[in-house]
């Protein structure tokens, strides 16, 4: 098979939980490891960092992966899903995997699969650790996909754990409280293994904090270690950068980043915690320059997109892939920091999403709503997704595809609005 046959058979062939949704979700790690034994334990074979949260652990992990490049460590980086090229799940020094690599790796294995029958992101995990494992990296950076506890990536032994934060999200898998997801996003915590700990409630850390006590896991709470003392924006060269004065450590940090998404403040502060974590550990060593040009460089480094970003200016058009609640507040809040007179939202969602529960965060004043669907099995029908929002007061037209959707929103919009396209992470994908 050439590449985009490939692409084809893993696409078809294995479930993905991305497009058909629960039923390829596996509930447990035997075929993670049958593939992992298989392919001689590959992931025993690098250093790793590991990082599980409900909302910024993507962004996190490209900001470490970032310093670490920094430093001068080769490094790898595992996220997911990807927005435009499949080999976006698979990057060393922000460069995607080969295309040949997984031709090679599907062709050689491929007999394999079909007996074992993983799903898409089992086999695509294999894909990554046998991929870093050969090229040798120095660290990987190991985003989850869904939950901790029984996700794929959770094989790994790293040098330290991190979880962004915990709220609610994918109930129907990891359970309908925060307890009980904190409780998934804290199986990553390992035996004597450092934790780092994004700002999330006091429910979801007591889970986490019961977690590393059992596991004997010194826990850096981010909260009480890193305090923001500013925070602000500036243009430089065309473009808008966050600008961030930070306490921390006995010490200061004046850090500017490309992301400047209001959510990113927390996001670096977890990545600078997590950086200084493993530096202090002995086997890498970041410098505070490190750190500050690993985040000036994030998007430079690791080709990071579909965050806050912004896709033209006049009108001002600009994405993001928040899609749960506590995503969407925080994107609601970045709408209302940018000055604008008329909210243009193109808005499509997943049939597996708690509707109400985000429809109910959207402006009724002011706002124009052009729903759609995205082009999945998953994707929720537009005319669906109007009848509940028209029922809260949301008003707006149907449109049959997500660009036929955009382009209708800029074409309505003037020099002084905002069109902003979100609610799944699938819309942007089409979009980008």
């Amino acid at each position: 098979m050439n590449y985009q046959q490939t692409l084809d058979y893993l696409f078809s062939q294995l479930p993905m939980f991305h497009r058909i949704g629960p039923a390829a979700y596996k509930a447990d790690l035997s075929n993670t490891i049958a593939l992992a034994n298989y392919l001689e334990n590959p992931e025993r074979k690098f250093k790793s960092i590991h990082i599980a949260g409900t909302n910024g652990k993507g962004s996190v992990a490209h900001l470490l992966a970032s310093i670490l490049q920094e430093a001068g460590y080769k490094t790898g980086l595992c996220t997911s899903p990807h927005l435009k090229d499949f080999r976006e799940r698979f990057r060393i020094n922000g460069k995607m995997m080969p295309e040949d690599f997984v031709t090679d790796f599907v062709n050689h294995h491929k007999s394999f699969f079909e007996t074992l029958r993983p799903s898409f992101f089992e086999m695509t995990i294999a894909m990554t650790f046998d991929y870093f494992a050969r090229e040798d990296v120095d660290i990987a950076v190991i985003e989850t996909g869904l939950g901790g506890r029984l996700d794929s990536t959770n094989i790994i032994t790293p040098e330290l754990s991190v979880i962004t934060n915990v709220s609610l999200d994918h109930t129907n898998l990891l359970g309908n409280t925060v307890e009980k997801i904190a409780a998934e996003k804290a199986g990553i915590i390992k035996p004597g293994i450092p934790v780092v700990a994004g700002n999330t409630s006091e429910t979801a850390l007591k889970v986490i904090r019961d977690m590393a006590k059992r596991m004997h896991a010194p826990l850096t709470l981010v909260a009480e270690s890193y305090q923001i003392v500013h925070a602000g924006t500036k243009s430089a060269d065309d473009t808008l950068n966050l600008i961030l004065h930070i306490e921390g450590n006995r010490k200061h940090f004046y850090v500017e980043c490309p992301l400047t998404g209001t959510y990113q403040q927390e996001n670096i502060c977890t990545a600078i915690a997590a950086a200084e974590q493993l530096s202090s550990q002995g086997q890498f060593t970041l410098s505070d320059g490190h750190i500050k040009e690993g985040i000036s460089n994030v998007v430079m480094n690791t080709g990071i997109a579909g965050r806050w970003q912004i896709l033209s200016t006049q009108p001002l058009v600009i994405c993001d892939t928040g899609h749960n609640p506590e995503g969407i507040r925080s994107v609601l809040d970045n709408i209302r920091n940018t000055p604008h007179d008329h909210l243009h939202f193109v808005l499509g969602m997943m049939n597996d999403k708690d509707l109400n529960s985000i429809l109910k965060l959207l402006p009724s004043e002011s706002a124009t709503y052009y729903f759609c669907r995205p082009n999945l099995p998953r994707g929720l029908d537009e005319n669906l997704l109007r009848e509940h929002a028209q029922k809260l007061g949301l008003q707006g037209q149907c449109y049959l595809s997500v660009n036929e959707a955009l382009t209708a929103a800029k074409k309505a919009a003037t020099n002084d609005d905002l069109v902003f396209a979100g609610g799944s992470t699938f819309v942007v994908a089409e979009i980008l």
